[in-house]
């Protein structure tokens, strides 16, 4: 069988989870027996290696009306040419026509049960376009059950068309952290207890709780709040909370190995989450043996279990 997975949504970098998944999953994919794949991906990503055969779809994903002109409208003609007899596409929308079986992977409903998630273009674009990609879909893969019963509910899918398929841990050895003096001397830490929250910094994230939690907390006694992710305009909402002092740090970028010590010297990974399709960090914490504080909201009951608080 030759399958082509659509990866015209990913610019290397700045497409979070999806990036992560698409990467995790594409070599291993290529790898199987009997098994032809070929990835489908945009200018930005035209360089990357995915472990897989590449055709560039000619379009920059940064701008939303490309990337949705390079996947309705390119894509599936160049799938056709390719021979494809399957496209699985990795992000959540899908071409809606071509001659060939389509298979996606719908990561949440964020667009619509959180709509303050996504504005302007991307919005008006999710609306449509993951409704018609559950509609067109043969098959539709979900990370968790609470989106299978998100999609039943609110998009009117069958069940029988959904299959939950668990998101794991990286097996692959961690990068070597950064030493703990360094980061906590560069980051501005001291001497304080670290909590850690991991991921995008948008609204139903929910750090803001976080950041609450810690500003009502004694000044002596209040730990160091680190919150990753790429610089967004909930920065600025969560430094007025923070108010006065040093208590939250918001890096504007870390790589691997600044990550790895960041888990390494946290006192407890916080996920406070008001929705995730998943939750990687609740595992990728849970794997380094880092205590979890997380919410109970969509997927993260199914991906913590009973060993979070």
């Amino acid at each position: 069988m030759h399958v082509g997975l659509n990866l015209v949504f990913l610019v290397p970098g700045e497409t979070g989870g999806m990036e992560v998944y698409a990467r995790e999953l594409v070599p291993r994919l290529a790898a199987l027996p009997g098994l032809r794949v070929t990835a489908f991906v945009n200018r930005e990503a035209a360089a990357e290696d995915f472990g897989a055969e590449r055709v560039v779809v000619p379009v920059r994903a940064t701008n939303r009306l490309e990337w949705v002109r390079g996947e309705q409208l390119l894509l599936p003609g160049r799938a056709e040419r390719a021979g494809v007899d399957l496209v699985h596409s990795l992000a959540s929308t899908a071409p809606v026509r071509g001659r060939f079986r389509r298979v996606t992977t719908i990561h949440d409903l964020l667009y619509k049960l959180m709509p303050d998630a996504h504005f302007g273009v991307r919005a008006l674009g999710m609306r449509v376009l993951v409704p018609a990609a559950a509609r067109r879909s043969h098959r539709i893969v979900v990370d968790a059950a609470s989106t299978k019963a998100d999609l039943v509910s609110h998009l009117g899918v069958e069940e029988s068309r959904v299959d939950v398929v668990p998101l794991a841990a990286n097996s692959r050895a961690p990068a070597v952290p950064t030493p703990e003096g360094e980061l906590r001397e560069r980051l501005g830490l001291g001497a304080r207890p670290v909590l850690l929250c991991v991921g995008a910094k948008r609204p139903h994230k929910n750090a803001a709780r976080v950041v609450d939690a810690v500003a009502a907390m004694p000044a002596e006694r209040r730990p160091a709040l680190v919150v990753t992710g790429y610089a967004s305009p909930y920065d600025d909402e969560l430094r007025r909370r923070a108010g006065a002092g040093d208590a939250l740090v918001l890096p504007e970028w870390l790589d691997a190995a600044d990550l790895e010590g960041l888990y390494a010297l946290a006192t407890a990974v916080v996920v406070p989450s008001l929705y995730e399709g998943f939750g990687l960090p609740v595992l990728d914490a849970m794997r380094r043996g880092v205590p979890v504080a997380c919410s109970d909201r969509s997927s993260l009951p199914e991906v913590a279990g009973d060993a979070a608080l």
